[in-house]
């Protein structure tokens, strides 16, 4: 599936290292989008898991709509460069599953780690 609108990238990054990039992920707008969320969400979380277990996901959720519907996803990822992001991005079932519209997709510094 080609990405109907190409993601924001504010620069590029050396080639060889690593990179966190911070992701706001929206959904499609039609009336079937949030059952098509509900029916790929436990896939989705399970490759979520995952990829927070290998250190590749530093945090994830929901954007929500004004009346607390779920309208798109934020996520910050770590990846060698954009290609690698892009492709992690495309083989998430919320993109495979059509529930995912479009990307913008920044470079990010985490300056306060997540406190478990």
């Amino acid at each position: 599936m080609v990405h109907p609108i190409k993601p924001i990238f504010i620069f590029n990054i050396k080639p060889g290292s690593h990179m966190t990039y911070h992701i706001l992920a929206f959904d499609h707008e039609d009336a079937d989008a949030l059952d098509r969320r509900m029916a790929a969400r436990t896939a989705h979380l399970q490759g979520a898991q995952a990829a927070e277990a290998a250190g590749t996901l530093k945090f994830g959720g929901a954007i929500l709509s004004a009346e607390g519907r779920m309208i798109g996803s934020a996520m910050v990822m770590e990846a060698a460069d954009e290609a690698e992001l892009l492709a992690r991005l495309h083989a998430d079932p919320y993109w495979t599953g059509r529930v995912w519209s479009r990307f913008e997709i920044r470079p990010y510094r985490l300056a306060i780690p997540a406190q478990k």
